[in-house]
């Protein structure tokens, strides 16, 4: 297993030495084509004097005599500086105060990899104590914007410094473990990506160097330090705090997020109470908001300069009047507006998944969920998600459960559900559940997936297993099916079954098996 993982991390540190040096060259070609406004590349003192390498762009004219409002911007996992630098041009030319800072441990900024901990948040006040005293920003319009570790900062440091009042974290997360060990399973494609892009640009801690290391070892001795490490680096454990402050939040991700799923965003915007607004679009991890960094028209971007120019200028642009909830489908189409989250599928349909069915484990039986980031980004491109042959999966090592035929189309919208009694042969084991869009011919495009891990279970007993499969937008044509399969391996996850073991899955009278799909309604 260790040497599975060492390939696994140096295969993730080529991809990201590739991605990173593109993207760096790709993300200096806007700063070339630079407006009158004025850069600055400067040298902030973060927390504890910290130097953390920052940019500043102010609007064209700026004198001293008038006040911006300022938007900080946090750096993403891995990218230099320059990331922001089109859009940075661009919120200037609108009137905006906008510093861009690499965070602490990567690139030219001091320090260490610190994964959105205490001192993260205290930099992020100390840039915006320097940019009052520096730059003509006006105190009370500060908003804070970023992608990825940019976002998770970004709403960190709104939880805990008032002066923040207003948020778009962008591919972000909520909830860090519920992230990478959903299910209780660790998805270590996506963790050997961000380990692989640490080691390129950054210098890791050495307690991030040794969460990692017992997240790749499976180390359960270690788990709750690890689930202690993580909720406090999630700002879904400060929204009490968060909602106090008042400040307007606006998060956008993607269905087929393999880094940030978008079950945890969408739990965390459901118990915001103050402004809100939830933005769901096809692709992978940032994806969708990729070609905005280019300068490009992107429609993440216009929806944030939209956000701030209301919460922070006070615009009258109609975004606060909007449905809250917008979504675009995988499948296609205009994008779709809800007042909330659970207006999103207004009905579930059960598929009943009947009978007794026992499968043998330690060997994936050809469904899986692709490839972190490739597979959702054929599917936002090419509407091509990941596909298996139903009807040739070995019922050895997949349990299939299929609907009937539908005769008209179902718009898969929000959250599927999966109950069902499971025995397990051994005290310890990981299945994953693959909701699939089946054609005519049998071939099954991937609707949702998600795994599950289970300990401490005696061999033999049965017990009860719920498990929420990962958001999504997607429509079923007339004349196809849903099917559920259920197997033990897939190359996304670290896999917890001993050898020979073997899962039976019933359906008792008193509590039968199902798997609920949300429905729009129709």
């Amino acid at each position: 297993m260790g040497v599975h993982h060492k390939a696994l991390r140096t295969t993730a540190v080529g991809a990201v030495s590739a991605t990173l040096v593109a993207g760096s060259v790709l993300g200096l070609a806007p700063a070339a084509q630079a407006a009158p406004n004025s850069v600055r590349f400067v040298d902030i003192g973060g927390d504890g004097g910290t130097t953390l390498k920052a940019n500043v762009v102010t609007p064209a004219g700026a004198d001293g005599t008038h006040r911006y409002p300022l938007l900080v911007m946090p750096t993403s996992w891995g990218l230099p500086q320059v990331e922001y630098f089109a859009q940075a041009q661009k919120l200037a030319n609108s009137g905006y105060v906008v510093v861009s800072y690499n965070v602490r441990g990567f690139w030219q900024s001091g320090g260490e990899i610190e994964v959105a901990g205490p001192p993260d948040i205290a930099d992020a006040s100390k840039v915006i104590d320097w940019a009052l005293a520096n730059t003509p920003a006006d105190a009370r319009q500060i908003g804070m914007a970023g992608v990825s570790y940019g976002a998770g900062i970004s709403l960190l440091t709104a939880a805990h410094d008032k002066r923040v009042r207003a948020v778009a974290a962008l591919s972000g997360w909520a909830d860090l473990i519920g992230s990478i060990y959903s299910g209780r399973t660790q998805h270590v494609q996506a963790a050997a990506l961000l380990d692989g892009a640490g080691l390129i640009t950054g210098r890791q801690s050495a307690e991030l160097r040794q969460i990692f290391d017992d997240f790749y070892a499976s180390n359960l001795s270690r788990e709750q330090d690890i689930f202690n490490w993580g909720k406090k680096r999630s700002v879904g454990t400060y929204v009490d705090q968060l909602n106090d402050s008042g400040a307007a939040v606006m998060m956008a991700n993607a269905w087929g997020d393999t880094v940030f799923p978008p079950n945890q965003y969408a739990d965390f915007y459901e118990k915001l109470t103050g402004p809100k607004r939830l933005e769901f679009r096809p692709g992978d991890h940032a994806t969708a908001e990729l070609t905005g960094l280019f300068g490009l028209p992107n429609d993440v971007w216009t929806d944030t300069e939209r956000w701030f120019d209301h919460y922070l200028k006070g615009e009258d642009n109609g975004i606060n009047r909007e449905l809250p909830v917008q979504l675009k489908s995988r499948s296609g189409g205009a994008y779709e507006g809800y007042p909330d989250w659970k207006s999103v599928g207004a009905t579930d349909k059960k598929i009943s998944l009947a009978g007794t069915t026992t499968i043998r484990a330690n060997v994936d039986s050809g469904a899986n969920g692709g490839v972190v980031f490739l597979s959702s980004i054929l599917d936002q491109v090419a509407q091509v998600p990941p596909m298996a042959a139903i009807p040739l999966l070995p019922r050895r090592w997949a349990a299939v459960w299929q609907s009937e035929k539908y005769s008209s189309a179902q718009r898969v919208r929000g959250t599927s559900k999966l109950h069902t009694t499971v025995t397990p042969t051994k005290e310890s084991g990981t299945l994953v559940a693959y909701l699939y869009d089946v054609g005519p011919l049998g071939l099954g495009k991937l609707v949702s997936n998600a795994p599950y891990t289970f300990h401490g279970q005696t061999p033999g007993q049965p017990f009860g297993l719920d498990l929420e499969l990962y958001s999504t937008s997607y429509d079923v044509p007339a004349g196809h099916r849903l099917a559920l399969v259920v197997d033990t391996v897939d190359p996304l996850y670290i896999e917890h079954n001993p050898s020979g073991a073997r899962l039976t899955f019933s359906s008792p009278a008193n509590d039968p098996s199902y798997v609920s799909i949300p429905l729009r309604e129709q």
